[in-house]
């Protein structure tokens, strides 16, 4: 018969292993990571009593005396800052039409902000944490119009993945604020049920239908998601309905992988655009690619970023 002192001792060794593997697995997530984009931080604020992170980028043609639009980007859940920046390339665009980047950093697991691992995530779950998400963004545009000249027509923004998820949360919560949203890779951890804001808001949105961690088709559940992953031409349909699009939307083949969906008509001339890459996975279409072996396949024939941008520039913000 076995003994209690070795059972005790079993358990230790099992727990140990555990603690070894869970270790070894964090570092070598930190090390892929860090190899892609080295964490860095250019700025931090105060915001619901805790210190926020993120990563600007001014143009070199920045003039005090012009408004100045401002993109918001958001990075995906275990990343930082820099990794949405590399991922994107908004910079380069940035240096070229003459606007600023700014890449906020989420939070920590428990919603501290702070930690000694710079992962971070959007929490992203009804409730005070994407209320305070929510704010910091706010907080962070004041800060920022307080430095720059904002244009305060002209602020979107756009995540991937995870980010994507909370830049659905802004157009739900600063919809007065943000003047359109992209959403690359997007996970849509919360649902249309949550989002009561009624108010228009321009979309533009990027999905692969063999993307493996947020598939196109939708899923019950997944390692990465407790909920449902809705269905992606779904999802924007819906978005099409918040806008109060009429008629059927248009369909056109951009390119011999990549299809796009216009629903137009819409209220506010808030028009919603998917981009659908056949066969693209988890990637952020013509920026830096993740490993093909995480994240599968991305395309160059289209570039998110530029097409984007160029979405933004017709939707100013018509609220105020």
């Amino acid at each position: 018969m076995i003994s209690s002192q070795k059972i005790f001792r079993a358990v230790l060794v099992t727990i140990s292993l555990l603690v070894a593997l869970v270790l070894s697995t964090v570092a070598f997530f930190y090390a892929l990571i860090s190899s892609y984009a080295p964490n860095s931080i250019s700025g931090t604020i105060v915001s619901s009593g805790q210190k926020r992170e993120y990563l600007l980028h001014v143009s070199s043609s920045y003039d005090r005396a012009k408004p100045t639009p401002l993109v918001i980007s958001l990075h995906g859940a275990g990343s930082w800052p820099a990794t949405q920046r590399e991922a994107s390339q908004w910079n380069r665009a940035a240096d070229e039409q003459g606007f600023i980047v700014v890449y906020p950093a989420g939070t920590t697991l428990d919603g501290s902000g702070t930690g000694v691992l710079p992962f971070r995530v959007w929490l992203t779950e009804p409730g005070p944490t994407v209320t305070a998400d929510s704010r910091f963004i706010s907080d962070l545009i004041d800060s920022l119009s307080a430095t720059y000249n904002i244009d305060p027509a002209r602020i979107y923004a756009n995540g991937l993945s995870n980010g994507g998820d909370m830049a659905f949360a802004l157009s739900c919560t600063l919809s007065h604020r943000i003047a359109a949203i992209g959403m690359v890779a997007a996970a849509h951890a919360l649902t249309w049920s949550w989002c009561t804001d009624p108010h228009p808001v321009p979309l533009i949105a990027f999905h692969g239908t063999a993307d493996p961690l947020v598939p196109y088709n939708g899923a019950e559940t997944s390692w990465l998601n407790p909920r449902p992953f809705p269905n992606i031409p779904g999802f924007v349909a819906h978005w099409g309905r918040r806008n109060r699009c009429v008629g059927r939307p248009t369909e056109s083949e951009v390119a011999p992988d990549v299809s796009r969906r216009e629903y137009t008509g819409c209220a506010a001339d808030a028009s919603v655009v998917l981009y659908t890459i056949r066969g693209g996975g988890h990637q952020w279409p013509g920026g830096k690619p993740f490993p093909i072996w995480i994240a599968g396949p991305t395309s160059r024939r289209i570039d998110a970023t530029s097409l984007m941008w160029a979405f933004y520039r017709q939707h100013p913000l018509l609220r105020n």
